[in-house]
């Protein structure tokens, strides 16, 4: 493209205008600056001397003079590792260029300024030799880039391939931060606290015979004639209080990233993964003195905020999502934290939380969703309305009063019930934008975004809401929550009310819902029957969609999968590109298959269980084109898309009948035969429940039963095949 060229007076004794045409497009290397980045120089040697140094240190003369100020004592120790980190490993700065490429060496660069010369000389014929000689040069230098990302793959270190692979691919992350002013800083910092000013409690509601609350903890019975002072043996015995060893702490420093970014503490992850040996006993003082008094450190509460953009053009603060950078060592206790609570809270769950659960996932949420609709709309005059609830900032509005009095009727211990509330009040953040960092520091409440305690809270601080009849139920994946209502003869009588019930429930809970995202989706088959009446949220009324995009998958209310399939075309075709410019750096077939499989395949076959079954002849042959262009480039045979979901299909029954809990458990094991290990297909009077994924799996199993016999498990095969 160009700008409109200005006007220009003639150019000698020429008849017309000079028209000076200027391009529109400007070099990258003009258009973004160098950028300065400090980095730390590791080495085995540095490594080794850290190792030295804290192995050699008495930690006793670091901890003994602060007692138990668990502040003091965090501050010497964070400190102490700083110091050694600068001293062994120094950061230096550097600067980055936009237009950097690895391969462009310092020969490259030399013939390239040969040409540049030769250009400026106005010597045509050095120009054209100097041409010729930056392409050879060029070729031999993304050959020889090639080589080292195939030997980088051989040395089993996948970093650097992948980071190679991007290069080549030229594929750009999206920026995680977000530009701006200091004054923007500190409003985006003001309005993710928002929530921190919130009106107070409304008076408890009665008791809806919808909600299922837990029981409160009863007192424990003491006799009268019993007297405590003389008989100390009736007290009862008090739990042994939360511990956590060394080895757990070793155990979990060296499951650290060493690249993951340090938190506002500056301890890198890479220090204490290295000297994990070392730090396993001063760190498990630290934390079990954390437990002990029911305290988290400030420093270690303190969190970065980085604003991420929800939407590629954000136009309003709501379109960012606050994700909070917090200590590496704080991450570290949360998951040991984690270890001792999960045990505690298991039988609280919600059975129709799906999210943060073994073997349990998207598939398994969208297919209970599914299996309710097609068993319902098996039957005649039938619908089925889902309204999808969004929260705002679902994490950040959790409430510390409210989620320690549900932890004691859980009855988990005080001990640890202490430690959350220190853990969720007085949590010190500020924003930081790309080379911004706003001066106002607030005090905020909450689990952020980002830390590894918040998912669990957030499950635990909904729990005590659950809902499952024959025509209601009400399922949630983390914050992504769904009523579902199975009508008949239009009895939605049931359905309103528990929408009401929720909507009460999340006021007294403090959790806002997001009515301009809250949508419903209607499913109903029935030729003569009206409009349904619109559900009110809050005085508004929700609109109703004919699709909506429910995690990750598109669902419209024609359970067809068409709209689904052309969303992955899209991106499968977007994917392939990166696949192609692989190939143009003749890159080993091995590798071109590992990045289909990661890359490509991976969003063909997205829940693949949930619709590989049920879509048309027209979208599987779209997605099994794109499959075979995908194998002209890589070079191999590729499984086709019917493969892959029997295959998928076929291990994720087998997971369910293994898990108890999960539930679809009882529908399929209810379809066991009494004479045999087969299952019974269940009655069906349209093809939409035939094709679903109960039917379609029961087919498969009882093939692979049959023939195979024992537990018809496959064994995926990962074996490239070339294509002869």
């Amino acid at each position: 493209m160009h700008t409109q060229p200005p006007p220009h007076p003639p150019l000698g004794k020429s008849d017309h205008d000079l028209v000076h045409l200027q391009p529109q497009y400007t070099p990258l290397v003009q258009r973004q600056p160098a950028t300065r980045r400090s980095l730390r120089i590791w080495s085995p040697e540095a490594e080794d001397a850290l190792r030295d140094c804290f192995e050699t240190t008495d930690w006793s003369v670091l901890q003994s003079p602060h007692g138990e100020d668990i502040e003091g004592l965090t501050h010497c120790l964070t400190d102490y590792l700083n110091f050694c980190m600068d001293v062994v490993a120094p950061a230096r700065t550097v600067r980055c260029f936009p237009n950097n490429k690895p391969w462009v060496t310092r020969g490259v660069k030399a013939v390239l300024n040969k040409k540049k010369a030769a250009f400026r000389r106005g010597d045509k014929e050095a120009m054209k030799a100097a041409q010729r000689e930056v392409k050879v040069c060029l070729r031999d230098a993304k050959e020889s880039y090639r080589r080292k990302v195939e030997q980088k793959l051989q040395e089993n270190n996948m970093r650097e391939v992948w980071n190679g692979v991007k290069t080549i691919t030229g594929y750009k992350a999206k920026s995680s931060s977000e530009g701006g002013t200091l004054e923007r800083a500190n409003e985006l910092n003001n309005f993710f606290n928002r929530f921190d000013q919130l009106p107070p409690l409304p008076p408890s509601p009665h008791p809806s015979p919808l909600q299922t609350p837990l029981s409160p903890l009863p007192p424990t019975p003491i006799h009268p004639s019993h007297n405590i002072k003389d008989d100390p043996s009736s007290l009862p015995t008090p739990p042994s209080p939360p511990c956590i060893t060394a080895d757990q702490v070793r155990s979990e420093l060296r499951r650290l990233r060493p690249r993951k970014a340090a938190g506002p503490d500056r301890v890198c992850p890479r220090l204490l993964k290295s000297c994990a040996t070392e730090l396993g006993e001063p760190l498990q003082h630290v934390f079990n003195l954390s437990l002990q008094l029911g305290r988290v450190p400030t420093l270690w509460k303190t969190s970065c905020i980085v604003p991420v953009p929800k939407k590629s053009r954000p136009s309003e603060m709501n379109d960012y999502r606050p994700v909070a950078l917090t200590s590496q060592l704080m991450k570290t206790l949360e998951r040991l934290f984690l270890s001792l609570l999960r045990p505690q809270v298991q039988h609280a769950q919600d059975p129709l939380q799906f999210a943060y659960r073994t073997k349990v996932g998207v598939d398994d949420a969208v297919l209970h969703l599914m299996h309710r609709a097609h068993t319902h709309l098996d039957k005649s005059r039938g619908t089925v309305r889902i309204l999808f609830l969004d929260f705002s900032s679902a994490f950040n509005t959790i409430q510390p009063p409210l989620l320690l009095d549900k932890l004691a009727r859980m009855q988990v211990d005080p001990r640890l019930v202490t430690w959350i509330s220190s853990y969720l009040t007085d949590r010190t953040q500020y924003v930081r934008l790309k080379d911004i960092t706003s001066d106002t520091v607030v005090s905020s409440t909450g689990a952020p975004q980002g830390t590894v305690l918040a998912p669990l809270l957030f499950t635990l601080y909904t729990s005590d809401f659950s809902y499952n009849s024959e025509s209601c139920h009400i399922q949630k994946f983390a914050d992504d929550t769904a009523i579902m209502g199975c009508i008949r003869e239009d009895q939605e009588e049931e359905y309103r009310s528990l929408v009401r019930d929720f909507v009460v429930w999340c006021h007294a809970n403090h959790l806002q819902l997001n009515t301009s995202k809250t949508k419903e989706l209607v499913i109903d088959f029935g030729k003569s029957r009206p409009p349904p009446q619109l559900v009110q949220i809050e005085g508004a009324d929700v609109e109703v969609v004919s699709s909506y995009r429910y995690l990750g998958l598109v669902l419209d209310n024609k359970l067809d999968w068409s709209k689904n399939t052309d969303h992955l075309y899209r991106k499968g075709q977007s994917r392939l590109y990166f696949l192609r410019r692989l190939r143009s750096f003749n890159i080993c077939r091995k590798l071109l298959w590992m990045f289909y499989q990661s890359v490509v395949a991976s969003v063909l076959f997205y829940a693949v269980v949930c619709w590989g079954g049920s879509t048309s002849k027209r979208d599987s042959s779209r997605l099994d084109k794109l499959i075979r262009r995908a194998g002209s480039v890589v070079g191999m045979k590729l499984d086709s898309l019917v493969s892959v979901a029997e295959e998928r299909t076929l291990n994720k029954l087998l997971d369910i009948m293994d898990n108890v809990s999960h539930p679809l458990h009882t529908a399929i094991t209810d379809q066991r035969s009494s004479f045999s290990d087969r299952l019974l297909l269940p009655r069906s009077n349209t093809n939409r429940l035939k094709n679903s994924f109960v039917p379609r799996a029961i087919k498969l199993y009882n093939s692979t039963v049959g023939c195979r016999g024992g537990s018809g498990r496959r064994k995926q095969d990962t074996t490239p095949r070339t294509v002869e």
